[in-house]
């Protein structure tokens, strides 16, 4: 049977969440109130990014719907999200959601597409996230919005089924994809990585003329430029070494500085990574045996024990990207796909996924000290990220964590769903409102894994009310996971 852990409410207490801690030998700062803007908490300073003051130190993190239209134009209910974004009083919005550059490199026929014709749609939404920030704070003051710039890679659907362009073959993630280690056809070519790079140029160039601050070149999660990043095996200049695997993403940051001069660029990157998991008798079990020891497949994992990070070539990557122009990183760590306890720590696993492998405690944990020590490589600021699990407590440790310099910002994704406002309650001194919290019941990743738009059908009333809310419930019936 799948092991249970202590639920984050069982804790109650900043010293009931000290304590479990302790028992499980975890060093996590947690303070025992959140202060308030006007009491001066390290939550409301500002920090600079490039020639920018940001107002606060919260970070909305991109939060794909999979409702954009067919077209990869934005749909209502993109529109909404993004509104509720805007009105949560974080001062970085760090590019919404994912947007590909290219119509092959859509995880989704419902993903976002970063084109020229799709310029109005995308001016919609920062017009709209602004307005509702404007609501709520009075003032744009402060406020940072970037675009999230992606291709799909191993994971592309454009038509809804898996159509994977992958940098390399992996022996695991093939299998998983149905993809034969014979197949060549789906591999990339030199040329076609090439020419990739003006097309991130040319969404660069649209999302600068709508008005974003920024751009996010996304290198994480297992979409292509992450598993790029892993491509030792990989002959040519695209694999083999560092500096060849991080050629493509080095080529797009000049390209994209070369054409959009005072654009910001940012970086959210997986800094770590762990072998692939798959449901186990007693929670996810890792996929390791003789056949992939060595295991030469990924950044930031061990080779010999692929449990567990190694970020040797992490930190020479940020250092880089900080010497290419790269102002702020964004470090997140494994692919939702094959180890999303790494970034998501959940109690509750999506239905194509597998029940903890251990306290999620452990993987916050984690997540957060691998982000504390990718703080110490460089100068240029740093968005953390694994926080939503952290539930009520989620304000103390970031509080904390802030204060003692792990890292520059705050990111939250999931909990952005279910309740976007915690972050303007917690600025206020407001008590939290605990039916919002998000409990991690991983609703808004098995819907889009089922073909349905996500969001957060328990607590949000709106998404509870859709049709789609009882399909969700059948697939979730049916797929459910042995707990």
């Amino acid at each position: 049977m799948p092991r249970h852990f202590p639920t984050i409410s069982q804790l109650r207490t900043p010293e009931g969440l000290r304590q479990r801690l302790a028992q499980l030998g975890l060093e996590l700062p947690v303070e025992d109130r959140p202060l308030s803007a006007q009491e001066g908490s390290p939550l409301a300073q500002g920090c600079r990014i490039a020639h920018r003051e940001v107002g606060n130190r919260w970070c909305i993190h991109p939060m794909e719907g999979w409702d954009a239209q067919l077209s990869g134009a934005p749909s209502p209910l993109t529109v909404r999200r993004w509104r509720r974004f805007g009105a949560s009083g974080a001062k970085l919005i760090w590019g919404g959601e994912a947007a590909a550059v290219v119509p092959e490199g859509r995880s989704s026929p419902r993903e976002l597409l970063a084109c020229p014709d799709n310029r109005q749609g995308f001016a919609l939404l920062l017009e709209e996230l602004k307005a509702a920030h404007l609501q709520r704070c009075g003032t744009l003051e402060g406020l940072l919005v970037g675009l999230q710039l992606t291709h799909s890679g191993r994971y592309s659907a454009p038509q809804g089924r898996p159509a994977p362009r992958i940098p390399w073959h992996h022996p695991l993630l093939d299998a998983r994809l149905g993809i034969s280690p014979q197949d060549h056809s789906c591999v990339l070519t030199d040329r076609e990585l090439e020419g990739l790079v003006p097309r991130y140029v040319e969404a660069a160039q649209m999302a600068q003329e709508v008005g974003f601050d920024f751009v996010d070149i996304k290198a994480c999660h297992g979409y292509l430029i992450h598993e790029l990043l892993g491509a030792r095996l990989r002959p040519g200049p695209y694999g083999g070494s560092l500096w060849n695997r991080s050629r493509l993403l080095r080529q797009i940051i000049q390209e994209v500085r070369r054409h959009c001069p005072g654009l910001i660029i940012g970086v959210r990157l997986s800094a770590f990574d762990l072998v692939p998991f798959a449901p186990g008798p007693e929670g996810g079990r890792p996929l390791v045996d003789r056949k992939v020891l060595p295991y030469r497949w990924s950044l930031g994992v061990r080779a010999d024990r692929p449990t567990e990070p190694e970020l040797s070539e992490t930190f020479q990557l940020l250092q880089w990207l900080q010497d290419w122009g790269v102002a702020v990183v964004n470090i997140s760590g494994g692919s939702p796909y094959y180890c999303p306890h790494a970034q998501r720590p959940a109690q509750f696993p999506p239905c194509d996924g597998y029940p903890p492998p251990e306290d999620p405690l452990v993987g916050v944990v984690r997540m957060l000290q691998v982000v504390r020590e990718c703080k110490q490589q460089v100068s240029v600021p740093v968005v953390g990220t694994g926080f939503s699990y952290l539930q009520e407590f989620l304000p103390h440790v970031a509080q904390a964590v802030v204060r003692q310099g792990w890292m520059d910002f705050v990111g939250i994704g999931r909990m952005a769903l279910a309740y976007p406002e915690l972050v303007w309650d917690v600025l206020m001194g407001k008590p939290l409102e605990r039916k919002k919290l998000c409990r991690t019941f991983s609703d808004c990743t098995t819907a889009p894994r089922n073909g349905l738009p996500s969001g957060c059908y328990p607590l949000d009333p709106f998404y509870k009310k859709l049709p789609e809310a009882a399909r969700l419930r059948q697939i979730k019936a049916q797929q459910a996971p042995p707990r």
